[in-house]
């Protein structure tokens, strides 16, 4: 199995000055490999046929973007698994005010009850950013999965790998979902429905 994780939002919780009130986490699940390569190749098509460069980043791009990403990867077989916390909840001293601990607590918790997705899986996360952060994150999550759930886990940067623009994409179109401001909100969300296996809401 080939797992390939991203997040949407940050860490901060200066909500009033720029913070963004959801975080969330997500993970594209691939069970065969070749279906994870025919991924590939439809997004790297895309990324051509949509004039998208360097990466897809769902922030980021037109509504016109998304739409033809989500139509690109329609047919391929792979599972979502999403956590959303909405930041207001989050009363935990710890979780506020620690940026690198708030990231790992979740990103392990959403590994962590996978509902037994997860079975000798190979797990790519976003290796851009702080690098020593991502190398102790590594370290983590092999420590407190369940035995055998995790093979593996690399740190890829996302420019560079397709899959990880997957989860970025996918987790982008969930987090989108809770902005009660946009008329849009559940518009890419309902594009992947049919491969959404759960979208777990913190409390």
């Amino acid at each position: 199995m080939l797992v390939f994780i991203d997040e949407s939002g940050d860490s901060g919780f200066k909500l009033d000055k720029g913070s963004t009130p959801v975080f969330g986490v997500a993970l594209a699940a691939f069970a065969e490999p070749d279906e994870a390569l025919r991924a590939d190749r439809l997004i790297r098509d895309a990324l051509v046929r949509l004039r998208v460069k360097p990466e897809f980043k769902f922030s980021k791009a037109h509504n016109n973007v998304r739409d033809g990403f989500f139509d690109a990867v329609a047919g391929c077989d792979f599972r979502v698994r999403a956590l959303i916390v909405q930041k207001e909840l989050i009363h935990s001293g710890r979780l506020r005010t620690r940026k690198e601990e708030f990231y790992r607590f979740f990103v392990k918790s959403m590994l962590k009850f996978d509902n037994g997705l997860l079975r000798d899986a190979k797990v790519v996360i976003d290796g851009s950013g702080e690098r020593t952060f991502r190398l102790d994150l590594k370290a983590h999550l092999r420590r407190h999965t369940e035995p055998g759930a995790i093979k593996d886990v690399r740190l890829k940067d996302s420019h560079r790998d397709p899959l990880i623009q997957l989860a970025d994409m996918c987790v982008g179109a969930v987090a989108r979902s809770y902005r009660d401001d946009r008329k849009d909100a559940h518009r890419w969300r309902d594009m992947i429905k049919p491969k959404l296996d759960d979208v777990w809401e913190f409390k």
